[in-house]
């Protein structure tokens, strides 16, 4: 039994009681069919938004719950991966791209997008990554030049996580140049589906996360209002940090919950699967090896928790966030890895969950910041 936490409230409880639910009804029967069109049909989102379950951070005048709490977003990862599954891009849309329109959007534009998002009919994406740029977020090359109200937006954008159903992009584009200071002048677009010069080009094929679409973005002149400016013009480098905390503890809460599970898949699989005459739970390596993979989850958890709540406190650090990440990503990779082992030549089979749940966790280790990057800021914070 995993040991007891102290993170949530029965307000919490009761929110995972309908998102288990939720999953158990609406996503599990169909989860397989999607993974084969390679997407969560519109709808999913739909449903999401009208159980309340998208929108909870968002103020109520916006449509929203009003319960700007993280706790809940770490309450629908663990109730899907509990379940085997995941709800596809919806991570992406909460815990990285809805905080920059809750904190940089002006009234105005709170009004024109926040209720869809809520209501899970606005879908949104963030294109940041370029074929030539990846950590080094300085170095974008798409350009976006003023030229009265709007914008001329021109380049070209790789990775994008739900992309391809995307409503509104929020797109990391080059506004000026400053001659020694490579981070000063990037700026945060909105750019809406069907803007003229706006391409959604093809779907990536992957090794993993096999329903959550993942694409390249091309844009040709396309001409984006100055309205549709999220901040200040400029100073999106400085924005882009200031999240980079929640997001790599919202990779972290993958990790552990994902570890969980593939755990608990285990433990089932050897308590019914026989070898030579003997249940292979009797066997002292298995015990000796789910005991060890056990015992590194719960030790997972234990940080993760902490980090949790010093991030709903607002006092999660950089640094702390990189050594969540970096640790539970790393468990994860070790844990479902000696999970699948046990399996035998079953655990190399798609048929098994223990194969995705493979697959899926190698790019944890890689986006929100690769390991040796979360290796890099945490030598910074000792002084090295």
């Amino acid at each position: 039994m995993p040991m007891r936490r102290n993170v949530f409230t029965p307000d919490h409880e009761a929110f995972r009681s309908v998102v288990r639910d939720f999953v158990g009804k609406e996503v599990v029967p169909h989860f397989a069919a999607w993974e084969q069109a390679g997407r969560l049909p519109r709808d999913v989102f739909e449903k999401l938004g009208d159980l309340g379950l998208i929108g909870t951070a968002i103020p109520e005048e916006y449509g929203g719950g009003g319960q700007n709490d993280y706790r809940y977003n770490v309450v629908l990862q663990e109730e899907a991966a509990r379940a085997l599954v995941y709800f596809g891009t919806l991570r992406t849309q909460l815990d990285i791209i809805l905080p920059y329109f809750l904190t940089y959007a002006d009234d105005a534009q709170k009004r024109r997008w926040l209720p869809g998002i809520a209501a899970g009919r606005t879908l949104t994406a963030i294109a940041m990554t370029e074929p030539g740029t990846g950590s080094d977020l300085a170095g974008i090359r798409t350009t976006a030049v003023r030229t009265g109200d709007t914008y001329v937006l021109n380049g070209a954008k790789t990775f994008i996580t739900g992309g391809l159903l995307a409503d509104l992009v929020l797109v990391v584009a080059r506004t000026s140049t400053e001659p020694g200071n490579r981070r000063r002048g990037l700026s945060l677009l909105v750019v809406e589906d069907g803007m003229p010069g706006f391409t959604k080009g093809r779907v990536l094929q992957k090794l993993g996360l096999k329903a959550q679409d993942t694409i390249e973005l091309a844009f040709s002149d396309v001409r984006v209002p100055a309205a549709n400016l999220l901040g200040q013009e400029g100073e999106a480098f400085s924005y882009l940090g200031a999240n980079l905390a929640q997001e790599r503890l919202a990779i972290a809460v993958g990790a552990v919950a994902q570890s969980r599970a593939a755990l608990d898949a285990t433990t089932r699989y050897v308590k019914e699967r026989s070898a030579f005459g003997t249940p292979v739970s009797s066997f002292q390596n298995t015990k000796f090896e789910l005991a060890a993979v056990a015992t590194e989850i719960e030790a997972a958890q234990a940080m993760l928790d902490r980090a949790v709540l010093e991030h709903t406190e607002g006092r999660l650090s950089g640094s702390d966030a990189a050594m969540v990440k970096l640790f539970c990503t790393e468990m994860q990779a070790r844990a479902v890895d000696r999970c699948l082992q046990l399996f035998g030549g079953y655990g190399y089979i798609l048929e098994y969950p223990i194969a995705r749940l493979f697959a899926d966790a190698r790019v944890a280790r890689i986006y929100g910041g690769t390991s040796e990057v979360m290796k890099t800021i945490i030598s910074k914070s000792l002084g090295l």
